[in-house]
C-alpha cells in the first residue's frame, strides 16, 4: 500500500541557480547531487533538496530535458519562465514569521500573508518562476 509521497518534481530553468535558491533562501538541504549516466552521452543531473529534519520529503530540481524530447523540454521551460506552473503548497506553523524571514532573504512574494478559509496563506515564486503557496493551516 502506498503510504506517502517521497519525491516531487519541480522543473527549473537552471539547476545551479535553483540549488542556491532552495538552500540559501528557503533553507533546504541538498540530499543528492549527481550525474546519472555518462555526461558524454547526455547524462542527467539528479538534484534533490528537502526541508531540514524531514528526510522523507524531497524536491527534485529537474531540468526540463529530463525524460523529454527537445521540443517538449522547450515548452516546459516556456511555461515555467512565464509563471504558469503553480507547483504546490509549503506548510509552516507561522506564516507571518516565515514570510518575514524569507522576504529578508530576498524571496519574492506575489501575495503577503492573508486570512483564507483554510488558514493564513502567502504566495511566493522561486528563481525559475514557479509559484508556491506558503500556508499555515487553521487547527482542525
Amino acid at each position: 500500500m502506498i503510504d506517502r509521497l517521497s519525491h516531487t518534481t519541480i522543473w527549473v530553468l537552471d539547476q545551479d541557480s535553483a540549488r542556491t535558491f532552495y538552500t540559501e533562501k528557503l533553507g533546504f538541504e541538498v540530499r543528492t547531487d549527481v550525474v546519472m549516466g555518462p555526461e558524454s552521452e547526455g547524462g542527467i543531473r539528479w538534484l534533490t533538496v528537502g526541508p531540514p529534519g524531514r528526510p522523507d520529503q524531497e524536491l527534485i530540481l529537474a531540468d526540463p530535458a529530463m525524460g523529454h524530447d527537445p521540443s517538449t523540454a522547450d515548452q516546459i521551460r516556456e511555461l515555467v519562465a512565464k509563471g504558469a506552473l503553480g507547483t504546490g503548497v509549503m506548510a509552516t506553523d507561522d506564516c507571518h514569521a516565515t514570510h518575514a524571514e524569507l522576504a529578508a532573504r530576498g524571496v519574492e512574494f506575489l501575495q503577503p500573508p492573508a486570512e483564507r478559509p483554510y488558514g493564513i496563506e502567502a504566495v511566493f515564486v522561486d528563481d525559475s518562476g514557479n509559484w508556491f503557496s506558503l500556508t499555515q493551516r487553521h487547527p482542525a
